[in-house]
């Protein structure tokens, strides 16, 4: 059923030995997210562990200084900035139809569980766990402070993307004035980048492709230009914004190769076009302006099948 933020927090403060569940090919939101709650949850006396079924790359795990692990059996599962459950990669067989509380902010979110507060108006599921902290009564310190800002920041795209407000950006402000290092964490964030990932980079540059009159740009990662060029998972997700930086694309698209017959896919775009609903036609979803799906199947037939279904979009407007 659907809850208020303030229904979720008086159900949160009523719980104990939380797990926090992140996605899969975790990003800046879901740890963030994560991270900020188990800090407001532990300052409580809870004891409360976040969880994620994919490693969490060298670029994040700052995210989590201080949060020694905890074990217990859980007896409440939160998950967060996870819009279906098959995001849960690897966590899906244990915790799969278990969810009690989903805190999101995709529209696409497939309302999965018990109990769910999704705020498609929101930047970030981080915007989310800000608002929420009063409700627990719980003041954020230098640390919770600085997981929400790199939420926040990795999901606007430094406050670049369509889904920035300017309630994005008043909570930002806010976090700032707790002594959040905005500059190290934007640096950290967008302007550095490891020997690995700038040759994924170059060998991804060979790869664009373009269809419907140059509307349509395409990049593609492969296991073997990932593996070659050592880097890690999370080295890749910067990636899916090359195409989209293209002048005259409309629709950027970045498949990734992840098994023989499994493909994940990014699309990014800008107003006025909506990248969700694309990706909706192959079971997918996120935002208007960036989105993801899996398509079972290899590189080039999910590049054909992607081509016709985004140029019959780009026709249809």
């Amino acid at each position: 059923m659907e809850v208020s933020l303030s229904e979720a927090a008086a159900w949160l403060l009523q719980q104990q030995d939380i797990v926090i569940l992140c996605h899969q090919s975790p990003d800046g939101d879901t740890l963030g997210s994560g991270s900020a709650l188990c800090r407001a949850l532990r300052s409580l006396g809870k004891r409360a562990q976040v969880l994620c079924g994919d490693p969490i790359g060298r670029r994040f795990q700052f995210l989590f200084d201080g949060l020694e692990e905890q074990q217990f059996v859980p007896k409440a599962v939160v998950s967060v900035d996870i819009a279906d459950e098959q995001l849960l990669g690897g966590l899906r067989e244990v915790y799969g139809g278990k969810i009690e509380l989903c805190i999101d902010h995709h529209p696409s979110n497939t309302h999965y569980a018990q109990r769910y507060f999704v705020n498609p108006k929101a930047s970030a599921t981080c915007e989310i766990i800000y608002e929420l902290l009063p409700l627990l009564g719980v003041q954020p310190d230098i640390a919770t402070a600085t997981d929400l800002y790199t939420g926040i920041a990795t999901d606007t795209g430094c406050f670049q993307y369509i889904n920035v407000t300017p309630h994005t950006f008043r909570v930002a402000a806010q976090l700032l004035e707790l002594g959040v290092p905005a500059p190290q964490i934007n640096h950290a964030m967008f302007a550095t980048k490891s020997r690995a990932r700038l040759q994924l980079e170059r060998e991804a540059l060979n790869t664009i492709e373009y269809f419907h009159h140059n509307e349509i740009a395409v990049v593609t990662l492969t296991r073997k230009m990932v593996q070659e060029s050592g880097a890690e998972d999370a080295d890749t997700d910067g990636i899916a914004s090359i195409p989209r930086s293209i002048e005259g694309v409309h629709i950027g698209v970045t498949i990734k190769e992840k098994a023989d017959d499994l493909v994940k896919v990014s699309l990014r775009a800008p107003q006025p076009y909506n990248a969700s609903e694309i990706c909706a036609k192959f079971g997918g979803g996120g935002h208007p302006g960036a989105a993801g799906c899996a398509i079972s199947c290899g590189v080039e037939e999910a590049k054909k099948q992607l081509v016709a279904v985004i140029s019959t979009y780009l026709e249809s407007l």
